[in-house]
């Protein structure tokens, strides 16, 4: 996409106040109560960042295996040290299937 007043990485890096570029692989996720994530995954990077409004837009590193579910915890999921519900463990999923091959090691 040449024109870059369409491209959604600055709209993405304005809301969460993250350096997104056009770079990097992002998705944008809204939960069922309103609440916005943003993904974002920069090539050669080990890990993604991962933005959320809920925890006031916080910087948190997600990688490969970053998705726990917690028996313990009645299965409370986390991605990194953040708590998700199943479905941003979801879409965060397929954010991180969609860009393993950015990761080193991956190509």
């Amino acid at each position: 996409m040449n024109d870059n007043s369409r491209a959604i990485e600055p709209l993405l890096a304005r809301l969460c106040g993250g350096a997104i570029t056009g770079k990097d692989y992002v998705g944008y996720f809204m939960n069922e109560h309103g609440e916005e994530l943003v993904f974002a995954q920069r090539r050669g990077d080990k890990t993604a960042r991962l933005w959320h409004n809920d925890a006031d837009w916080e910087m948190f590193r997600v990688g490969d295996h970053s998705i726990r579910v917690d028996g313990a915890m009645d299965g409370m999921i986390t991605a990194g040290e953040l708590i998700v519900d199943r479905s941003e463990a979801t879409w965060l999923s397929s954010c991180l299937a969609a860009s393993r091959h950015l990761r080193p090691g991956r190509d």
